[in-house]
């Protein structure tokens, strides 16, 4: 978290405010992010002007006159547009100024300082953008293309699905959202899932993405839209975070697996 459709709900938040926007300023308060922040990009970016704002996996991608920044919002962050009376807090570490408008910013939120702020001359080539695989929503994306990468691996479908040089943008929410939505265990061999299965699971993470695009993503502890308010798919989860409450199937109880650093929600009836 945020995954694909938080971060693509925040990247259509902020055509209106950033694109043809000058950039007057960044104040950085706290450069110790993930990647620290380059000292340098204050200077740099003053004057700039935002020219697009595209997303490449988890990544916004806000291209200038010269070169582009690449944001990351982290396990836990979001970009909100803030007027220059909204003070602070001490889990948001800088904020991209606006010329032409009173003081308006852009301010990342990052409480665990997982995010990200950096520069390049060519983002596409950058080493976290350039090995990205395809997404789900990108045409041609399908079954025959998970079931070939999935070819004679034993890795967990789950973990696979997880993996951003195979499929980029999918995290561990809509992974289990859409496994329960083709019927298959998360903790299947990938390589012992049949192309008919990954046909249906290449359905599946399209439908649960696109319901979560509509519903401006998922909200569980901190992500906010570019307005502050939150994402509402939360209200739609079959599985995630659901662990003891009866499947929308079956009514069995909805079991959650560890393993990886994360967990895995699903039904034991209904995934197999």
């Amino acid at each position: 978290m945020p995954e694909l459709p938080e971060v693509e709900t925040t990247r259509r938040g902020l055509i209106p405010w950033m694109l043809g926007a000058t950039l007057a300023d960044l104040i950085v308060r706290e450069p110790r992010l993930r990647w620290p922040i380059p000292t340098d990009l204050t200077v740099l970016l003053r004057g700039r002007m935002v020219t697009d704002l595209a997303r490449r996996g988890k990544y916004l991608i806000v291209s200038l006159e010269k070169g582009a920044l690449i944001i990351h919002l982290g396990m836990s962050g979001s970009l909100r547009v803030v007027g220059p009376e909204v003070p602070p807090g001490p889990s948001e570490p800088f904020d991209l100024v606006l010329a032409g408008e009173p003081g308006v910013r852009v301010r990342m939120r990052d409480p665990r300082r997982f995010g990200a702020l950096l520069y390049s001359e060519d983002p596409l080539s950058h080493p976290l953008i350039a090995p990205l695989g395809p997404e789900p929503l990108e045409a041609g994306f399908d079954g025959t293309y998970l079931h070939t990468r999935a070819h004679g691996r034993t890795i967990a479908i789950r973990d696979l699905l997880l993996n951003g040089h195979i499929v980029a943008g999918i995290g561990n929410i809509y992974a289990n959202e859409a496994l329960f939505e083709a019927g298959i265990h998360p903790g299947r061999a990938a390589g012992r899932i049949g192309a008919d299965r990954y046909a249906a699971l290449a359905r599946a993470l399209i439908a649960v993405l696109s319901q979560a695009l509509e519903a401006g993503g998922t909200t569980l502890k901190d992500f906010a839209r570019s307005d502050g308010r939150p994402g509402y798919f939360q209200q739609q989860l079959q599985v995630y975070g659901r662990e003891g409450k009866p499947c929308p199937r079956c009514a069995v109880p909805i079991t959650r697996l560890s393993g990886g650093g994360r967990s895995s929600y699903y039904c034991p009836r209904c995934q197999r």
